[in-house]
């Protein structure tokens, strides 16, 4: 695995989103639950980016259409949305949110 700083801890609030480039990949770390997870940052419904969207209970949702997505699996749980988005491998080192954009954990984007 090639984890990557996408950003620091500061940076992402609890149940917020924070927009990162990571090796030319846009995803949204995401701090919901106690927990960072890094999801693609666009939406499989439409090119709306999902670090804009509201955060909670394990989910980021579109601010436009209102489709929702499970962070830990890119699952969608809400329509429009009916294709899953890509979820990378995350974790925190020191003060550093480290995202490996080279593996997701689901490769449907």
């Amino acid at each position: 695995m090639s984890f990557v700083a996408a950003c620091s801890v500061d940076d992402v609030k609890p149940e917020s989103a924070y927009a990162a480039e990571v090796d030319g990949v846009e995803v949204a770390i995401v701090h919901s639950g106690g927990a960072y997870y890094a999801i693609a940052d666009e939406c499989s419904h439409a090119a709306i980016p999902l670090s804009e969207g509201d955060v909670g209970d394990g989910e980021i949702e579109c601010y436009l259409h209102g489709s929702r997505f499970d962070l830990a699996t890119g699952e969608p749980l809400g329509l429009p949305a009916t294709e899953p988005v890509a979820v990378y491998p995350c974790q925190v080192s020191g003060n550093d949110v480290l995202v490996d954009v080279t593996a997701p954990l689901s490769s449907d984007t």
